[in-house]
């Protein structure tokens, strides 16, 4: 049986809940604080496994506090990964929630974002049906790394959600990347600001001439457009009562390509991934728990 590679980061995400985000030389005190396992990778692997789809975590762990944070709470999941610790410290993410629901990130990169050749050259590619990559990665040091190995294997299909970080992405590597014809996703935002087009239909028609593929398009309480074979189409949100929107978008592209492996059409994809990023939505954190994703399910079955 062949498995999602899920290429990326796990990270202890530090979630803050304060009145409002503070300008400079202003204090202000915390609500709430917690930790939380979290990062794109780690969230995207947990929504696919909550489809029982197979995968792989590819996704280095590494020392100090943190590092343990995590190495702690994947045994717990029962969940290993077939990286090296690396002799470097793991990073985290400060995760600043406004009363509005509203995120901001302040992340600090460790070893959990450097993908080494010699890892990669460990995977057996004839167990994988498809590989998810996130822009973060691509844009540390050794993304150039990541890139020659998806290149050796082209036939794989790619997922790619290159983040909020787009424009930080080296062009060569994102336009190697885009030559491998990946479905896209990302939300609107991130399609105007790298295409500085001004409608979405003129933004995903630009970047479906760079990558010949699917272009997903998440658009926040609007819900979700995907450009297919020439046509845009809107799938409806699934209204939510905002309690954070931390992987709200990890959830949605994980969903979509849980959907991919059991071959449902993009309509219905898009259908179930709005479905679940809106949990998310309505969940303190990036995570949903077994027993919050087994309604979901039931709402599934009926569409």
């Amino acid at each position: 049986m062949k498995k999602i590679l899920v290429i990326g980061s796990t990270v202890v995400d530090i979630i803050i809940n304060v009145d409002y985000l503070p300008g400079t030389g202003q204090d202000v005190n915390v609500i709430t604080q917690e930790m939380s396992l979290g990062g794109c990778a780690y969230n995207v692997s947990d929504t696919i496994r909550h489809f029982d789809v197979p995968y792989i975590l590819f996704s280095p762990v590494g020392t100090g506090i943190y590092g343990d944070f995590v190495r702690k709470e994947l045994k717990a999941r029962n969940i290993s990964t077939p990286v090296p610790t690396p002799n470097m410290d793991n990073g985290c993410c400060y995760c600043f929630i406004e009363p509005s629901g509203e995120r901001t990130f302040i992340s600090n990169h460790g070893a959990e974002y450097l993908i080494h050749k010699e890892w990669l050259e460990e995977i057996d590619t004839e167990q994988i049906e498809a590989i998810y990559i996130c822009g973060l990665e691509i844009e540390d040091e050794t993304g150039s790394e990541i890139v020659d190995f998806l290149e050796k294997n082209k036939d794989i299909p790619v997922f790619f959600a290159p983040g909020p970080r787009i424009n930080s992405i080296p062009t060569e590597l994102l336009y190697r990347i885009f030559k491998l014809s990946p479905i896209l996703h990302l939300n609107d935002d991130e399609a105007y600001q790298f295409t500085n087009k001004v409608e979405l239909v003129e933004a995903v028609k630009y970047l479906n001439k760079l990558t010949n593929n699917t272009i997903i398009v998440t658009c926040g309480c609007k819900g979700a457009c995907y450009y297919e074979n020439g046509k845009l189409s809107h799938v409806d949100a699934v209204k939510a009562k905002q309690i954070d929107t931390i992987g709200a978008g990890d959830a949605h592209i994980g969903s979509i390509i849980a959907c991919y492996y059991k071959k449902y059409d993009m309509e219905k994809s898009v259908k179930i991934a709005n479905l679940v990023s809106s949990a998310v939505v309505e969940t303190k954190g990036s995570l949903l728990s077994d027993e919050r994703f087994e309604k979901i399910n039931n709402e599934i079955k009926n569409l």
